[in-house]
């Protein structure tokens, strides 16, 4: 005896298109995740670096403190965690960082100038601290005289350890 519903089978499953439909919707998704992911983490390393140069700019001034308001003097630009901790600073800083992006990539270094005798000397008078910021490609800039900022890589200079903003 056949019931009134055995003309119809009923199938299980998904078919084909609806399987691909989902995962083209899971992929979509996925993708938008990883932008917001990745420039969520330009952001954090950006904010480590602003954070990083505060405290070299810390560790500068409590330097000028014991030293009649002289900062390390360098004409050129050095890296700052290099030429300044293996001198003057590491009588004032316990480490030094260093930039999170620079095992990666050598052009992201925390930089120093200041005008002086040069050669490290505390003869300085003025300086700047900047790196290149990731997300933007501009440059974050302290100096000695208070002011903070962000200057665009086109036509940035740093000269005599005159503050470029």
């Amino acid at each position: 005896m056949r019931t009134k519903f055995s003309i119809f089978k009923t199938k299980k499953g998904f078919t084909l298109i609806e399987l691909l439909v989902v995962i083209s919707i899971i992929g979509l998704l996925m993708s938008f995740l990883f932008v917001s992911y990745s420039g969520a983490q330009k952001q954090t390393r950006d904010a480590q670096r602003k954070s990083n140069l505060s405290q070299y700019r810390a560790a500068l001034e409590a330097l000028a403190n014991v030293n009649n308001d002289y900062y390390p003097s360098y004409t050129s630009n050095v890296p700052a965690s290099g030429s300044l901790c293996s001198t003057s600073l590491a009588k004032v800083i316990s480490a030094c960082p260093d930039d999170p992006s620079k095992a990666d990539d050598s052009t992201f270094v925390y930089n120093y100038q200041s005008n002086g005798t040069g050669g490290g000397t505390t003869t300085a008078t003025q300086y700047v601290l900047w790196t290149k910021l990731e997300e933007t490609q501009d440059f974050w800039v302290i100096c000695s005289k208070g002011k903070t900022g962000v200057k665009t890589q086109q036509g940035f200079s740093v000269s005599g350890g005159a503050c470029p903003i």
